[in-house]
């Protein structure tokens, strides 16, 4: 069973979304909807779906070429076509009766081996297929996308006891490779896994707010990333999600529950959905309301539940979250969970119930406990979930404050408060819903998290490691604040390749598992040692890291760079120099250098020069016809460009026609370990090119030309001259030539070295280092 082909049967924006995924995927989709009798195209749902999704911000086409992949159609002229797909999907109204009436006229049409899901959060799905044909019902499986499809990792995969295993695996393994989403199989029961935990957590935590007599905004500080969830929190997530949505849940989950789970909606929250319809962003307002102030700058306001009236609060302050600060994630959550006062009252009761609600729904929405981790990891961007966060505070504390309230304790925690055991997750094990020892099995090749995939550090510094991958691989892993680079970084690297070569092993990784693969180099240190006018050793930590980022190709063994996530600056060169690159679909690479007044200095500059002169037939690569190209890597780090996906990455010249793009961030390391393997047999060292063509003073004097003009728009300031005519002259090959010349990469490097120098040496660049530093946006001086 392949899945090559889908279709999609509802335009709304769920529907769209799913259908842009599947795209991003190279998946070709056929997305129906219902004829409007009003309309003369008849297929004008459809076609309004994918011009929505094309619109969409964030965005949901990786490329917007990829759209053609989506044919629209409707339901009465196109239902036959549905014999085409491999995979139907619907993405209706949440009705019963109208998923009912669907799936009869999908079995009249879907071929044999079709796998069958409805994306619906929360109609069961076995009363769906009611009155369906045993095959139909064999090969029916729910798949539950979380909005945006495209950014949030889970998907719930809702097997029903018709439900063929093979079924399950089989979707669940393209969902996984193909779509790069994090499956979670859950089992039938209302609300799934994400939903039946998270909008719980979103109720209780309004009741306990009542209590504490605390407001909106001071919750959403003390259940957002000091808790290490989303930046969102409760009342921000609630206003995204649409507060009707969470309304309806609450509602259908209180009936559908028993007596102890709780899903009382508080009077306020009633109130703004059912008299002043607050809805949240797609009316406007909610628990926040965006409004223009007198400098036109957007300001967000807080309601007052008293009054329900916004008001302009600035900054809320919480004196818990200021206590905190800074520190690692599990400092942070011990010392939460015992704050005393109002604040600490709140987050204990919102804790507990937590802790509390998912021990008692493990065994009941999905077997496995690590399953509700990650489902409230990847649908609600929790760093951890509540049986981590159990793990951190040490569960049998967690215990002994669940009893000191009275609670009684659900079969999970009873039991292991009988075996004395302090955590579920412990060397390579956890437990069952039960409370019995089981194997712990990792859903990805994770390397960084002990209780699941161990290796061996082969050795490390404080902020990079060397690790055995096992089967004759490396990793260079990178674990400083945003993989910045210095030198721990460049001596990993160093450390790695002297390692493969002394070590007999097959070749290395650069990858990592923090937020992103890397934010570029370390400007503090940078600044620092330009402030102090240390050119000579600023001048060697500049080769140094030219011969580390060019050592990646130019080594007697294979590298593959695994990057993800922000990959700028010293980043991105060091990627552009690997032989192969499997990246992460969600890549956000760019050579930014220019937003701090330099340029790149690690190859960047002249990787993307040869990349461009390369792509020109060889007939062309002489005098003028070369400005192209020199232009395209001029606007490229002129501008500094970054992607916003790994295939306009591929569009934009960062990575090749050869390199993989995998739509899971969590398999690019397991990916990348084959592709070493796959080139070591027989791999050959590369040498430098020595017949790079440049154009000289010809293509100085084309883009200075450029650049006047743009000044005099208005388009570039004064400084943003300077950085450029700089870049110009790497571009050019120098100047002093007067036609076209071929010159080595050693000569493009030393180019670089000098006009990072060059420019580093400026009053104009110093400041614009200061002011990134200072306020993270670049200064246009």
């Amino acid at each position: 069973m392949k899945i090559q082909k889908a279709a999609v049967i509802g335009a709304g924006v769920m529907g769209a979304a799913i259908a842009a995924q599947l795209a991003n995927a190279g998946i070709p989709v056929l997305l129906l909807d219902i004829v409007l009798p009003d309309q003369q195209d008849r297929n004008f749902l459809a076609k309004g779906g994918i011009q929505r999704a094309l619109k969409a911000r964030p965005a949901a086409f990786m490329d917007p070429a990829r759209a053609a992949l989506i044919t629209p159609g409707n339901l009465e002229d196109d239902l036959k076509k549905l014999k085409d797909a491999d995979w139907i999907v619907e993405a209706i109204i949440e009705k019963l009766d109208a998923k009912r009436d669907l799936w009869a006229r999908v079995e009249t049409v879907a071929k044999k081996t079709a796998i069958i899901s409805s994306n619906s959060s929360g109609i069961p799905m076995h009363l769906q297929i009611q009155g369906r044909g045993e095959d139909f019902r064999r090969r029916f499986v729910g798949a539950h996308f979380f909005n945006p499809p495209r950014y949030l990792h889970l998907l719930e995969v809702i097997p029903t006891p018709s439900t063929d295993p093979e079924i399950v695996k089989t979707f669940s393994e393209f969902a996984q490779t193909t779509l790069g989403k994090g499956v979670v199989v859950a089992n039938d029961v209302p609300g799934f896994v994400a939903n039946r935990i998270g909008v719980y957590g979103i109720v209780r935590a309004m009741q306990h707010m009542d209590r504490a007599g605390l407001t909106p905004a001071q919750v959403d500080q003390l259940t957002g990333p000091v808790l290490g969830r989303a930046n969102s929190a409760t009342f921000r997530t609630a206003d995204l999600s649409g507060l009707d949505i969470i309304y309806h849940v609450a509602n259908d989950l209180g009936r559908a529950t028993p007596d102890d789970e709780d899903f009382t909606l508080t009077p306020a929250f009633r109130t703004l959905v059912e008299e002043k319809k607050m809805l949240g962003d797609k009316t406007g307002s909610g628990f926040y309301k965006k409004t223009k102030g007198a400098d036109g700058k957007t300001k967000i306001l807080n309601l007052n539940l008293e009054t329900f009236e916004y008001e302009d609060q600035g900054k809320v302050k919480v004196a818990a979250v200021d206590a905190v600060k800074g520190r690692p994630l599990a400092e942070r959550v011990k010392a939460l969970y015992a704050a005393e006062g109002p604040e600490g009252d709140f987050l204990r009761g919102v804790m507990n119930d937590g802790f509390w609600y998912a021990a008692k729904m493990a065994g009941n929405v999905s077997d496995r406990l690590q399953d509700i981790d990650n489902a409230l990891k990847w649908g609600f961007g929790w760093e951890q979930g509540p049986f981590e966060t159990m793990d951190t505070l040490g569960v049998q504390g967690v215990i002994r404050n669940l009893e000191a309230e009275g609670r009684t304790l659900p079969p999970l925690l009873a039991a292991m408060k009988d075996s004395g055991r302090d955590a579920f997750y412990h060397g390579g094990e956890t437990v069952t819903p039960a409370g019995e020892p089981t194997p712990y099995h990792a859903p990805y090749f994770i390397l960084a998290d002990l209780k699941k995939d161990a290796t061996t550090v082969v050795k490390k510094r404080a902020g990079a490691s060397v690790l055995d991958l096992g089967d004759g691989v490396l990793l260079v892993e990178w674990h400083a604040k945003m993989n910045a680079l210095g030198e721990d970084q460049l001596r990993a690297v160093q450390d790695a390749h002297k390692l493969v070569q002394d070590l007999g092993y097959a070749g290395l990784v650069l990858g990592n598992q923090g937020e992103n693969f890397s934010a570029g180099a370390n400007l503090p240190l940078i600044l620092a040692q330009a402030q102090a006018e240390e050119w000579d050793e600023l001048d060697d930590m500049i080769k140094q890291f030219q011969q580390v980022t060019t050592s990646l190709r130019f080594s007697p063994h294979p590298t593959v760079a695994a990057p993800f996530g922000l990959t700028l600056g010293g980043g991105a060169e060091f990627t552009l120099h690997a032989d192969h690159v499997v990246a992460s679909a969600e890549l956000y690479m760019g050579l930014v250098e220019v937003g701090v007044g330099l340029i790149p200095g690690g190859g960047g500059t002249k990787e993307m020069l040869l990349r461009f002169t390369d792509q020109q037939q060889p007939g062309q690569q002489l005098g003028a016809a070369l400005l192209p190209a020199v232009q395209r890597a001029f606007e490229l780090i002129g501008t500094a460009k970054v992607s916003t996906s790994a295939l306009e990455a591929r569009n934009l010249g960062f990575l090749r026609d050869t390199d993989t793009v995998a739509m899971n961030k969590n398999h690019v390391l397991q990916d990348a370990k084959r592709q070493v393997l796959a080139l070591a047999p027989g791999y050959v060292q590369p040498t430098p090119r020595q017949d790079i063509p440049v154009m000289g003073d010809a293509a100085i004097a084309a883009i200075k030309s450029a650049l006047y003009g743009m000044h005099q728009g208005g388009y570039v300031t004064d400084y943003d001259l300077v950085v450029s005519e700089q870049l110009a002259r790497v571009l050019s090959g120098g100047t002093g030539n007067n036609r076209t010349a071929k010159v080595s990469e050693q000569h493009l490097l030393d180019l670089e070295r000098e006009a990072f120098l060059t420019l580093l040496g400026k009053k104009g660049t110093q400041q614009r280092i200061d002011h990134m530093l200072k306020t993270g946006k670049p200064l246009r001086n």
